[in-house]
């Protein structure tokens, strides 16, 4: 980087010196001579328009000024070649007054058969050798105009401008190779700072920080990357928990089926009764087992998109009934009460099997967390384009700060009992579900008080 700052740096000083040197001096002469027809032009107009035949002598002064400020010979003469008024501002070697203005008699003769009474030509003068511009033109009254400019000044002019510029250009040329070796150094400083911060947070130090450089746009670059290297931190985190998570819920259920079969084979082949009890020990272990891989790629699915949602109408009031139809076994055998508040039965539109999943997630979420109270409420709220259903517990309740990390994929309450609330993954699930539907939901939680878990689904169009 600090090389092609520099590079690009030289090469536009070049560009600058080249656009100077060309229009400075290559084509000064040119520019030089446009400029000067073109003010030979403009001061034969503001002649024309002031001179008055019959008292040619008004416009001696605004043709001396004119002569003096140009540096020119201005004549005017009669028909007959007789003067009425002459200002030379060249040092008396003007074509027009060297040798008494002979040479004006054929200038004379130049204008008189030229079409329109005028000519404007490039003379050389014939004492000197110098390149000049020589004008003639009829006035009012029958008078002749001559003016007559040198072009030879313009010569030591640029000789003295291609002295300085030689001065100029080395100056510059350096001052800009200072100026782009401090620049290129500031501006790759920030980032050797940021590339061997990722170098540092590529070998796994996660607590590296990126600073910037003074820039907007280096200290935004910053920024993103220390949330990332912060978001990188809470997943690695976050996967180290999940595998003492699994490690620990699969090697639990193996060591027990191994336990019960082994106490099979030795203690309770031949009892009936312990045989059945220690098989159903395995066949629940089996089944735990079952569930967390099948949790496992039913999430990795769900990330990938390899789910197609079956979306149709459905009744959200049966929806509901059908899930708490379910938990009625452990209401009467553990005395959990289990209440819907609804603001009427509406027709809703989704992947009905999907979003029962989601909602037997939050009603197991709040079994599992409503402590002594064992009340739980579902309730529906309608709106004009959605239903939210919300699943109410009076239990332990969330702490705050707990909560941005309920619905992450890995993140696990410390509180949490294994025995009660499953592999742990449901709430990841619940929030993948929900983002293909493209559906809102959420938790409002206070410690002690219980929490709310919400969720919309779309309403069905009339």
């Amino acid at each position: 980087m600090r090389s092609t700052i520099w590079v690009y740096f030289a090469v536009f000083t070049g560009a600058i010196l080249f656009l100077v040197w060309f229009f400075q001096v290559f084509t000064l002469d040119k520019y030089y001579e446009a400029s000067t027809r073109a003010k030979i032009i403009k001061i034969v107009a503001a002649i024309s328009s002031d001179f008055d035949g019959d008292s040619p002598l008004d416009s001696r002064t605004l043709i001396e000024d004119l002569a003096y400020n140009n540096t020119m010979t201005i004549v005017i003469t009669r028909a007959n070649g007789d003067p009425i008024m002459s200002a030379d501002f060249m040092g008396g070697y003007s074509a027009l007054t060297q040798e008494g203005g002979i040479r004006l008699f054929g200038y004379r003769n130049e204008v008189q058969t030229s079409e329109d009474h005028r000519f404007l030509s490039v003379t050389t003068n014939p004492r000197f050798h110098t390149t000049e511009y020589l004008y003639g033109g009829l006035l009012d009254g029958d008078c002749y105009l001559f003016i007559n400019a040198s072009m030879e000044p313009i010569g030591p002019a640029v000789e003295v401008i291609k002295e300085q510029l030689i001065f100029i250009s080395l100056m510059t040329f350096f001052m800009a190779l200072l100026i782009s070796l401090m620049l290129s150094n500031r501006l790759s400083r920030p980032f050797k700072h940021i590339t061997e911060s990722a170098d540092r947070l590529a070998s796994g130090d996660y607590t590296t920080r990126f600073e910037g450089g003074g820039y907007a746009e280096i200290d935004e670059l910053s920024d993103a990357l220390n949330y990332a290297a912060s978001e990188i931190s809470k997943v690695d985190s976050l996967r180290n928990d999940l595998i003492a998570n699994v490690s620990h819920d699969l090697r639990t259920p193996l060591t027990m089926i191994k336990a019960y079969a082994e106490m099979i084979r030795d203690l309770s082949g031949d009892n009936p009764e312990k045989r059945a009890e220690h098989l159903g020990v395995i066949i629940d272990e089996a089944d735990r087992l079952s569930e967390l891989v099948s949790n496992l790629l039913e999430l990795s699915k769900l990330q990938n998109g390899s789910i197609q949602l079956d979306c149709r109408q459905f009744s959200v009031g049966e929806f509901i009934r059908d899930a708490l139809s379910r938990y009625q076994l452990l209401a009467e055998q553990q005395g959990y009460e289990f209440s819907v508040e609804s603001d009427g039965d509406v027709i809703c539109e989704g992947d009905e099997a999907r979003l029962a999943q989601v909602l037997y997630n939050f009603i197991n979420n709040a079994v599992n967390y409503s402590g002594d109270s064992r009340k739980i409420i579902i309730r529906q709220r309608n709106f004009d384009t959605v239903v939210r259903i919300e699943v109410v517990d009076f239990g332990v309740g969330i702490e705050r700060d707990k909560l941005p990390l309920i619905f992450d994929r890995y993140y696990r309450d410390e509180r949490t009992k294994r025995d009660v609330v499953g592999t742990g993954l449901g709430l990841s699930i619940v929030k993948e579900i929900l983002r293909l539907h493209g559906r809102r939901f959420g938790v409002q939680s206070e410690v002690g008080k219980g929490s709310t878990f919400w969720f919309e689904i779309k309403r069905a169009k009339d």
